[in-house]
């Protein structure tokens, strides 16, 4: 999984860079009015202009259908940030998923097509290009609805023009500890982007966690709104390191006590929440970025962000849970992965 590879570039803040592409086909119905046979034919259509190209990825998608795929397979899914949960509840949904993971498809949601490339890290211009090239080459062989003056066509009106919408998840303890998050967003807001919770539009601010988007799809060329979203995002990275450092200088005694105190509980600890165990989390990855925890590889916490989550903990384990025993049982996990 993406998450689990801290190669990319400034990845002490920085979890991920996405891009993704809303696309419909010409004169075909849209999700909304379609009926099963017309999903499938869709679906067909844009698995085999990848799987019979002559790309090097060719061979390396899978098709994940929606209606045939059990509750928990599209938590997971969800949870690991390759489908949306309006595509999980679809019943003529699918996604077309690479081995890799840094590209899905979800075919039939909203739009006939939304292509997402995803990469560790700060790598906003790299995963832009990776999302160009598969627009690309699914275009070779189908026709997307387009209009001269408006752009690409979408069911969303705010999708309208460009059809993409890119994002960077960061890693925020100490803009929240200090609490400048809502400053912080207000700025982003009145710069035509916004900020937005681990799953996107609606979604809880959890873990110190948040993803900063573009907001406008119209009247911007891709490069300009990929430029921006880099140079708000780098900005919001050279503030957070400022305030750590604040920290570390004038209050290490109020951050090092939080940073252990939140090591000690998860390493001990026999039961505890989704929502608790995401703030203790962020705090013990903020401990390994700044150097008081040497014995833990950032790894590690990454992927117990996401692998502590209820679907992921169920997967796991093979058996379905309650609130109570998945609390109990993600405990043990976190446990067992810390003294590993």
């Amino acid at each position: 999984m993406v998450w689990n590879n801290i190669d990319g570039k400034e990845n002490d803040i920085v979890i991920s860079s996405r891009v993704r592409l809303a696309r419909n086909i010409q004169d075909k119905v849209m999700p909304t009015l379609m009926d099963k046979e017309q999903a499938d034919e869709i679906k067909n259509m844009v698995f085999n202009s990848i799987t019979k190209s002559n790309s090097a990825i060719s061979h390396q998608f899978k098709i994940i259908d929606m209606d045939s795929s059990p509750p928990l397979e599209k938590q997971v899914l969800v949870e690991k940030h390759l489908i949306s949960p309006d595509l999980a509840k679809s019943r003529i949904g699918s996604v077309i998923l690479q081995e890799n993971e840094e590209i899905s498809i979800m075919v039939n949601e909203e739009d006939h097509i939304r292509m997402q490339c995803i990469l560790p890290g700060f790598q906003l211009n790299q995963v832009w290009s990776m999302a160009d090239k598969v627009d690309d080459l699914i275009e070779e062989n189908i026709s997307f609805s387009f209009d001269e003056r408006l752009g690409y066509l979408t069911a969303c009106p705010t999708n309208v023009g460009t059809g993409l919408r890119a994002s960077v998840m960061l890693h925020l303890p100490c803009i929240v500890l200090t609490g400048q998050i809502n400053s912080l967003m207000e700025a982003i807001t009145k710069v035509g982007l916004t900020i937005r919770g681990l799953y996107g539009e609606g979604s809880e601010f959890v873990g110190d966690l948040f993803q900063i988007s573009n907001q406008i799809t119209l009247g911007f060329s891709e490069e300009e709104i990929i430029s921006k979203l880099h140079s708000v995002a780098k900005e919001t990275i050279k503030r957070e390191r400022q305030i750590r450092k604040y920290l570390q200088d004038y209050n290490p005694l109020n951050i090092e006590d939080k940073i252990y105190r939140s090591y000690g509980t998860l390493k001990y600890a026999r039961s505890i929440t989704s929502e608790e165990c995401m703030k203790l989390l962020s705090y013990v990855r903020l401990g390994i970025d700044l150097g008081y925890i040497e014995d833990i590889n950032i790894k590690v916490i990454n992927h117990l962000m996401i692998h502590t989550q209820a679907g992921m903990l169920q997967k796991r384990y093979n058996k379905k849970m309650n609130e109570k025993e998945r609390d109990q049982v993600r405990s043990q996990y976190i446990r067992e992965s810390l003294n590993n």
